[in-house]
């Protein structure tokens, strides 16, 4: 009776009363095989656009590894395909190349590996139809995990659960700093601002930048630091052009400055008020408006 194999890693399985005085070198050849699918790390060389990764029976071969370093200088993607399509597998997959690595087994479907990255697969070995699995990472059990490079959220979002807050917060004098567009839906609760020399701008219709107040109907910023005014017009804080900064409002708007407020009315009058009673008026035309006396160098 001629020798079988296993199914997954290719035992080879010696039938009844064959290869007396020889199945010793059988034996150990099976040693070493599940010793490589158990623990053993190989390094793939790959290059073009496919490569096949084959599991032999009776054979020490690429496709019995556990841990696979994918290296080489693939000109492109490159789709490894496991072989044979009816062998279940499980790999710990390095890719170390610069391009990204597709692992199929069948039409079931893919997993792809990108430049740099690590991730636990596994191909289900049913046959025509096989498909290979990513196998999530779970970061639950360790309280301090640690990033060996840069986070790519692969087009997918930060979220919490259950109203959780998400935190971002640097160690001693370290900042957050962003990079590129922020583009903030919701509420955004901010204690220290620091603007080192960009601006803060609106891409809405009409091109506003809005504050929205809080729930006693102000705007409070409790530290805005913002550079030295560098003469430059147009900034968030504008300056005239020779380094006068100076903080404009719109028709309409005020500035809230503790219980004060100072808004610019309907007719460009320029309004003082004090606890939402107005005070004090000044209009276009340089005259005041007071709702008191006037006091000029100590003389009524």
């Amino acid at each position: 009776m001629a020798s079988t194999y296993t199914k997954n890693i290719g035992l080879e399985q010696p039938g009844t009363g064959e290869q007396s005085g020889s199945w010793g070198a059988t034996t150990n050849l099976n040693f070493d095989i599940i010793d490589r699918a158990v623990n053993g790390v190989g390094t793939i060389t790959i290059s073009g656009t496919t490569h096949t990764l084959t599991t032999s029976d009776g054979a020490l071969s690429d496709g019995g590894y556990k841990v696979l370093i994918i290296a080489g200088t693939p000109t492109g993607t490159n789709t490894i395909t496991i072989d044979p399509n009816n062998a279940a597998k499980c790999y710990l997959v390095n890719n170390t190349t610069s391009q990204t690595v597709v692992f199929t087994q069948g039409s079931g479907g893919n997993s792809s590996i990108p430049a740099g990255v690590s991730q636990w697969i596994y191909a289900d070995g049913a046959g025509a139809g096989a498909r290979v699995y990513e196998l999530p990472s779970d970061v639950i059990g360790d309280t301090t995990p640690q990033l060996g490079g840069n986070l790519d959220v692969n087009g997918f979002d930060i979220v919490s659960v259950s109203n959780g807050n998400i935190d971002i917060a640097p160690n001693g004098t370290g900042a957050v700093n962003i990079t590129g567009t922020a583009n903030v839906v919701g509420d955004l609760d901010v204690d220290n601002v620091n603007i080192n020399g960009n601006a803060i701008t609106s891409t809405n219709t009409n091109g506003n930048l809005s504050l929205g107040a809080n729930g006693t109907g102000k705007v409070v910023i409790s530290n805005l630091s913002y550079p030295s005014a560098d003469g430059t017009a147009n900034q968030v804080l504008t300056t005239n052009g020779s380094g006068v900064l100076s903080f404009s409002s719109s028709l309409g708007t005020s500035i809230q400055l503790g219980n004060w407020t100072i808004n610019v009315d309907g007719s460009n009058n320029l309004v003082f008020s004090y606890n939402a009673s107005t005070v004090a008026k000044i209009a276009t035309n340089g005259a005041i408006t007071s709702e008191d006396d006037i006091t000029a160098f100590g003389t009524v």
